[in-house]
């Protein structure tokens, strides 16, 4: 007789539901575009030299076996969230010299207010 585990956040990660074989199903062709819209991936096609193909796909073999194109992902996901961090603080930076250039420029004086 089974036993029933209560459905819990828990369980799911200490594998206690949904690791079973059995109730696994590959997603067929039908449901690609709802998995992609669902998840937010677009496909793309790109032209790459088949060494570094060859490189992703060793790397993600000896990283835990995840397919070579999950891991182009990941590495693109982290150089565009890098990316857009270092842009960010060059924005900052730049208006923080501007606000400091302002407040160390001389205030004009009666004479130039009026003619301007």
């Amino acid at each position: 007789m089974n036993k029933k585990i209560a459905s819990t956040p828990e369980a799911w990660d200490e594998r206690q539901l949904g690791a079973d074989e059995q109730y696994v199903a590959v997603a067929g062709p039908e449901h690609d575009a709802a998995l992609d819209q669902t998840l937010g991936l677009k496909l793309i096609s790109i032209r790459l030299p088949e060494s570094l193909i060859e490189d992703f796909k060793n790397i993600a073999t000896i990283n835990g076996g995840m397919g070579y194109q999950t891991l182009m992902r990941q590495v693109l996901k982290r150089f565009a969230t890098s990316e857009l961090k270092m842009i960010a603080r060059d924005c900052a930076e730049q208006v923080q010299r501007a606000k400091a250039e302002a407040a160390a420029a001389p205030a004009p004086r009666a004479s130039q207010r009026k003619a301007a």
